[in-house]
């Protein structure tokens, strides 16, 4: 899921900390997705190869987040307009890709799952990455003008 990095500028500990935290939001996701589901054996079996599939190439995406996250850090006290602009296409760059690769296991995933429960799928995924998203930017301080 998206990588909690704002404070990759205070060390190594809390880099390791934020790798615990990705580790663990990453399989209480497919907890959460499971619990909210509800999928018959028959779409299970067809559905998890799929969504893991889904989930590795969004977490490539999200790496790339993490190190446009680490670079804003590294750069927070002495960011440039050049290095800002960079910062800026490189974020609309993911974001631009996370949907991306949403909309490549829109097919694949409506082969398995009724209409209703893909739209709930989408849902729930929408719901954690905006809980994520929010709990992200409580932790990234805004530029200075």
């Amino acid at each position: 899921m998206v990588a909690f990095a704002a404070a990759a500028r205070a060390g190594d500990a809390d880099e390791a900390s934020m790798e615990i935290l990705r580790d663990t939001i990453q399989s209480n996701k497919k907890a959460l997705v499971a619990v909210n589901l509800t999928l018959t054996d028959e779409e299970a079996r067809s559905f998890w190869p799929i969504y893991d599939r889904y989930q590795a190439d969004l977490s490539a995406v999200q790496d790339r987040l993490l190190r446009i996250i680490e670079d804003y850090a590294a750069n927070f006290g002495s960011i440039t307009d050049e290095k800002a602009n960079q910062l800026v296409d490189d974020y609309l760059a993911a974001e631009r890709d996370r949907a991306e690769v949403r909309q490549k296991y829109r097919d694949p995933l409506a082969k398995v799952l009724p209409g209703r429960k893909l739209m709930r799928f989408y849902q729930i995924e929408n719901k954690i990455h905006a809980v994520l998203r929010y709990e992200l930017a409580k932790t990234i301080p805004v530029v200075e003008p």
